[in-house]
């Protein structure tokens, strides 16, 4: 089942277990209960003195199924499905948990776990291609092993079919808690925690409006953010980042090839190290936390959703951009039942089906292209008269058959039956004639919109949005400075944002030595 390098990894991983534990295999007929129960097999011959094996044949609930837990106990971490690709750190993570191997999440998060004092039973439906699904069964996961009253179950949307349909499942991560649907795409524990807590809002709140003023705060956790926050806390100046999110945009992003040092690297793994060297200075972080307001008074003030006003003497917005919209009758209606905006993640649970991708750029064919091997058939509907993919992209696309590229299509309606996607309307732009495509799931590409509705008649925007700044990053108001996708910066890239973040950053500092 595990290739030698792999198992001698997580056999190495396995060495930092400190108490004994138990797997138990629910199996079924199925040739995947096989594989699961050969893959508990192995995990337990590389540590048998501290894991023990139970085998349930012809289990009555759902199998394949791997539950795990410290030995004596109930389990309340299981896998239904087999924890391979994306998953497998989640299964590593399950293990060491729940053996005594203590989590890296801060300790004022494990603490409000632990204080949760509610019947709490998550599931996760997950697609094994899905780079933002291990860290939402991760959290759960955690938060089962920290709290007797809490449960987490991962299932693979594809082996658990029925279970998909009569939820009408068409995303994934698709979070349900206590049988009710919580929460749909991407989450970090500490988002899933203040959800669940209801007085979490409140307490923070207060805590957040006690800090002194900082010398620069910045407001986003992007690249662009994280490199200016580095960049000042390296001039030894009191430095605070908020953000709605670490990482931003990418932490949704699977490849990235164009890292300057990197050959190839991932979202999550960059976004990983981003974090951990903000961390690294003397900053103060302040993660799920969303600005809605900014002001210059004494101190530049931003106002946080929760009521929470921070202070600080220079500010640095990168608060970065978001995936467009189409703004068609249907979008939000179906949006998470058809309708999808990315195409790793979702691409499989429409595995046999017509689809749909909106937008002929990069995104846009690429996305084409990776549905192809996994759909019957993919519409890409361009607004353009061409497309502006790179040439070496859409030849590949054009020359699958599963794929037709239709231009001058203008996007007017997504249709559905209520429950889900069952097609969506478009007008030929030469002809005006209207025309319906039948597809069970759309895939919009079309660019990016720029996190900054909170700064409208605030400080000077273009009409797409975006924060005019000059070279050195300032805005129109003195001691504000802003960089990345949110700014006029012209090219929307990882490296171009840190390097607006450092530029934003020692514009910043200098403003601040001069007054």
């Amino acid at each position: 089942m595990l290739e030698a390098n792999l198992k001698q990894q997580l056999g190495t991983y396995l060495q930092n277990i400190v108490n004994p534990i138990e797997i138990t295999v629910s199996t079924n007929s199925s040739a995947k209960s096989q594989e699961l129960l050969e893959l508990a097999r192995e995990i337990t011959e590389l540590k048998s003195d501290k894991i023990t094996l139970t085998v349930d044949e012809n289990a009555s609930g759902r199998a394949p199924q791997m539950a795990i837990a410290p030995k004596g106990e109930a389990a309340r971490v299981r896998f239904a499905g087999i924890p391979m690709g994306h998953e497998f750190t989640s299964l590593v993570l399950a293990l060491l948990q729940a053996g005594g191997h203590p989590s890296k999440a801060a300790q004022d998060t494990i603490e409000q776990i632990k204080s949760l004092d509610a019947e709490l039973n998550f599931e996760v439906y997950i697609s094994l291609s899905c780079h933002n699904c291990p860290d939402v069964v991760q959290a759960v996961n955690l938060m089962a092993v920290l709290n007797p009253k809490i449960t987490a179950t991962m299932i693979d949307g594809a082996l658990f079919q029925d279970e998909v349909n009569n939820r009408n499942i068409m995303a994934v991560p698709s979070v349900y808690l206590n049988g009710e649907l919580f929460g749909q795409g991407r989450m970090t524990l500490a988002e899933i925690v203040n959800k669940v807590d209801t007085g979490a809002a409140k307490k923070q709140a207060a805590a957040l409006a006690e800090k002194a003023p900082y010398d620069m705060l910045v407001v986003g956790g992007g690249p662009a953010g994280a490199a200016a926050a580095i960049y000042a806390a390296r001039k030894g100046i009191r430095t605070g980042v908020v953000a709605e999110r670490f990482g931003g945009q990418v932490a949704d992003t699977m490849a990235i090839e164009n890292f300057i040092s990197m050959k190839a690297t991932d979202g999550p793994k960059l976004v990983a190290g981003l974090e951990q060297h903000v961390l690294d200075y003397d900053v103060d972080l302040m993660k799920t936390q969303k600005a809605v307001r900014l002001e210059k008074k004494e101190f530049i003030e931003v106002e946080l959703e929760n009521g929470a006003i921070l202070k600080s003497k220079s500010v640095v917005l990168a608060t970065g951009a978001r995936w467009r919209e189409m703004n068609v009758p249907g979008e939000q209606e179906y949006r998470g039942k058809g309708v999808a905006y990315c195409p790793h993640c979702d691409g499989p649970l429409f595995k046999g089906k017509k689809t749909a991708v909106i937008g002929g750029g990069n995104s846009g064919i690429e996305a084409a292209i990776d549905l192809a091997g996994i759909v019957e058939h993919v519409t890409v509907l361009e607004f353009s008269d061409t497309l502006r993919a790179d040439d070496v992209l859409v030849k590949k696309a054009k020359s699958l058959p599963n794929v037709t590229i239709i231009k001058n299509a203008m996007t007017t309606e997504v249709m559905g039956d209520g429950q889900r996607v069952i097609g969506l309307k478009y007008t030929d732009r030469l002809t005006d004639e209207s025309h319906l495509v039948d597809v069970a799931g759309i895939f919009v590409q079309i660019g990016l919109v720029p996190n900054s509705e909170f700064l409208k008649d605030t400080l000077q925007l273009t009409n797409r949005g975006e924060i005019v700044i000059n070279a050195h990053g300032e805005t129109s108001i003195p001691g504000v400075f802003a960089a990345g996708d949110v700014t006029t910066t012209p090219y929307k890239q990882i490296i171009i944002s840190m390097g607006s973040g450092a530029t934003a950053a020692l514009g910043a500092f200098d403003y601040l030595i001069r007054n």
